[in-house]
């Protein structure tokens, strides 16, 4: 019997994984994908967005009903929060998200096998060799073309092990069968302030531990004071400048050793969530051995079409350059598999939304005023407050704003900043416009409807050119 050989072979079944490999199925390729878990979606949907949002909808929920419903007019009872009812509703949504992936899989005839892919010398015939370890053996599989799409995980500090029990990953701190007394969150970045708000509104108190002086690196500024001081407001302590030197675990408490400038303190809590960061897989793919390079910072290194200094190995999403995001490696992947079709396709990584699911959330997409003032780029800001929307004054949810910074001379919109009810959904608009160059002047004209939260943006527009009618 002749060996098969497949047009390409898929190492990972996250959000870029699991795309590249249907978006290839549908353009005629043969495609095999390899992933060791026993579940589709990578880490995003198994721990991290899917299961993160559900438990922030829930603690949302929760607060409104202990915090808001009586100036609607609705009396009810002091609310109580079922955490393991929570978990379970938490891991239905995770289930039938994961399952919907295996589902597309057989619908694009996209073949799986369960195990860890590894990449093996080239057999100099223009087919390369994968080895799959599964859990009683070991299967070598063959491809004209690989992908890697292996994803990321969660950054270890050396003086803070994870253990799983106190000193916890965000996969842990997704699965607390209790509510904390107390959660310090050591990093201070999107996973760290999500996890934070859905404990905090469930009653635990919250501190941020925080190497740096500014919260959400990267992030505008004014977005980042304005979404601190909000957050303090909420309950959530933070801790700046500071680094952590050590722990003392005891009788399930921990111990925490910081470090502020010249100062010294201790504090206690129960669980400690490290969350400063993720970090690409890349071990045990069998990279040395097969030639592929990196470029150094611990990423891969490729070309315009993703692939890396080998030919016939692609890869794309968190282990090569750029943002650790979802939507980034999903992109990657269509784009992958079109180039590989011969279609003309390319990711616009100018217009890569980053988005902190917070409440208010907090919503960017291009330049910050700080980049560009650092590029000595002639720019325009126009700013509108959430507290002068009528759909915001209905829902009670007045606090924030959106933020357009526009060319001082053609206009193009180069960033949209939003802190806000539903910034997430609303940023899609500054992406669009951005994607297709437009300018301030053209989203200032666009119909936006009212009562809307996005008449924010309009005005915000308007505002550029100092036209804005409500403020």
């Amino acid at each position: 019997m002749s060996e098969e050989i497949f047009d390409l072979i898929v190492l990972g079944a996250g959000p870029g994984g699991y795309v590249a490999a249907i978006r290839a199925s549908q353009l005629g390729m043969k495609v095999l994908l390899v992933e060791p878990r026993g579940t589709m979606g990578g880490v995003c949907l198994n721990e991290g967005c899917i299961p993160s949002k559900a438990l922030l909808d829930s603690s949302e929920h929760f607060a409104l009903a202990r915090d808001k419903f009586a100036g609607h007019g609705i009396d009810i009872n002091t609310p109580t929060m079922n955490v393991p009812r929570m978990l379970a509703r938490k891991d239905d949504i995770v289930k039938k998200l994961t399952d919907g992936i295996a589902y597309l899989f057989k619908k694009n005839k996209v073949q799986v096998l369960k195990g860890s892919g590894k990449l093996t010398a080239s057999r100099g015939d223009g087919v390369h060799l994968v080895e799959v370890c599964q859990a009683d053996s070991t299967k070598s599989v063959t491809g004209k073309r690989v992908l890697l799409a292996t994803g990321g995980i969660p950054v270890e500090v050396p003086s803070l092990p994870f253990d799983g029990e106190t000193i916890v990953s965000s996969k842990e701190a997704l699965c607390f069968s209790a509510i904390p007394e107390h959660l310090v969150i050591v990093g201070a970045g999107y996973i760290g302030l999500e996890l934070g708000s859905v404990w905090r509104r469930l009653g635990a108190k919250v501190t941020v531990v925080e190497m740096m002086p500014q919260m959400l690196p990267f992030t505008d500024v004014e977005v980042t004071d304005a979404l601190m001081k909000i957050l303090k407001k909420q309950g959530i302590a933070f801790r700046m400048g500071t680094q952590v030197t050590g722990v003392e675990k005891k009788n399930g408490k921990a111990m925490l050793q910081l470090k502020a400038g010249d100062k010294t303190e201790e504090m206690q809590c129960d669980k400690i969530l490290v969350a400063v960061g993720r970090k690409p897989v890349l071990t045990g793919l069998g990279l040395e051995a097969a030639g592929v390079s990196t470029n150094g910072n611990g990423r891969i290194a490729v070309n315009d079409n993703y692939e890396t200094s080998v030919s016939g190995i692609y890869a794309i999403g968190d282990i090569i350059p750029g943002p650790l995001l979802a939507h980034k490696a999903s992109e990657e992947g269509v784009v992958f598999a079109e180039r590989l079709a011969g279609i003309d396709a390319e990711v616009n990584y100018e217009t890569v939304p980053s988005i902190a699911y917070t409440w208010p959330e907090a919503a960017s997409v291009g330049k910050t005023e700080q980049s560009l003032k650092e590029d000595n780029v002639p720019y325009v800001v126009g700013k509108f407050s959430f507290i002068a929307n009528g759909r915001a004054r209905c829902m009670d949810e007045t606090e924030g704003f959106v933020k357009i910074l526009a060319h001082k001379e053609t206009d193009k919109v180069l960033g949209v900043h939003i802190v806000g009810p539903r910034a997430s959904d609303m940023i899609v608009e500054g992406v669009a416009v951005m994607s297709y160059g437009g300018t301030a002047q053209e989203i200032g004209a666009m119909f936006h409807a009212h009562p809307t939260l996005a008449e924010a943006v309009k005005e915000a527009a308007l505002a550029v050119h100092k036209a804005v009618i409500h403020a």
